[in-house]
Order: C-alpha cells, then sequence, then structure tokens
C-alpha cells in the first residue's frame, strides 16, 4: 500500500507533507500572503494529522488538504478581501513581496497594463461571495478538477461547476468593461 494510502504511518504522513505541503503553500500564499501562509500549511497539515483516520485507504489526499486548507484560511478571509481591495485601489498587490526599485523603472506597456487587470481581477475577488472565490482560486490556483474541488469543500458536483460558472462570468464582464 502506498504511504498516502495509510496515513496512520508516520512515514506516510511525512511522504504526505514532502509531496504535496509547496502546492498547498502557493495557494495559501497567493491567498493570504507569504507569511500567514506558512502557518496556514502547517495548520493544515496538523488538521491533517489529527484527521488523518479519516481519508480512505488509496484515494487521492490532495482535494482533502486543499480542503482543509480551505477551511484553515476560513478565519483569514477578511485580510484576503482586504488585500484584493488594496489591489483593486493602488494596483499593488501587498501579498507580494515588493521589488525592487529597478524593475520598476524597467516597466513595460504590458506590464501596466497587466497591473491594470490585476486590479480590476482583485476587485472581482473581494466582491465575489466566499464560495465562489473558494472554487474559483481552487481551480485557477491550485489547479485542481470540478471533482477534486467538489470533494475538497464538500459540496456538489453541480453547486461547483455553478459557482465556477458565476464567478467567471462576474471576471469576464469586469475585464471586458475594463477594456473600454
Amino acid at each position: 500500500m502506498d504511504p498516502e494510502g495509510n496515513l496512520l504511518i508516520a512515514d506516510g504522513f511525512s511522504a504526505l507533507y514532502d509531496r504535496h505541503a509547496q502546492a498547498l503553500y502557493r495557494y495559501c500564499a497567493r491567498r493570504v500572503g507569504p507569511d500567514l501562509a506558512e502557518d496556514a500549511v502547517a495548520q493544515t497539515f496538523l488538521v491533517a494529522y489529527e484527521k488523518r483516520h479519516t481519508v480512505e485507504a488509496g484515494a487521492d489526499p490532495l482535494p482533502w488538504l486543499f480542503g482543509i486548507a480551505t477551511n484553515v484560511l476560513f478565519r483569514h478571509r477578511r485580510d484576503e478581501v482586504r488585500g484584493y481591495r488594496a489591489l483593486a485601489r493602488t494596483g499593488a498587490d501587498p501579498l507580494l513581496v515588493p521589488v525592487s526599485t529597478e524593475s520598476h523603472a524597467a516597466r513595460t506597456d504590458e506590464r501596466v497594463d497587466a497591473r491594470r487587470r490585476a486590479r480590476t481581477i482583485a476587485r472581482v475577488l473581494a466582491k465575489l461571495p466566499a464560495r465562489q472565490r473558494d472554487v474559483l482560486l481552487l481551480y485557477a490556483v491550485a489547479d485542481l478538477s470540478y471533482a477534486e474541488i467538489a470533494e475538497a469543500l464538500h459540496l456538489p458536483l453541480g453547486t461547483v461547476q455553478s459557482a465556477l460558472h458565476r464567478a467567471r462570468t462576474k471576471l469576464r464582464k469586469a475585464l471586458d468593461e475594463s477594456k473600454n
């Protein structure tokens, strides 16, 4: 049996961490910034270890881990929404590490346009209902499938599809309006 299939074995849980910690960190960092992401990932694995007996042998634990991470991030939602609002207002992403002033001087038209789009996206993300934001970010940032998102958030597949469709529609509309 593979190490992930039996999470009761310490070596299996260690392998689970080694295999998935980076993906969880990227997801959490995009949502709450790099400083809080480390804590969120640690908390995710602490909860996962405590609930390791709930994973079926042989099941893919990644959606389960993303579900736990999303729940851990729930308490950081206020900070996440504030970050998106700040990005929408200023164009500076408060969750990213500042770039050197030298690279700012070399800014191109493409980067300016990308910044404008980022502000629009942040504005939409800040206004999305939590479920739509979770589904969209698990799809776009964590690269989970619809079925994996449904499993991670304990939602029916149709609810995931509907939430993602609504979120994408709102995002597309905002981006189209910002072009004009």
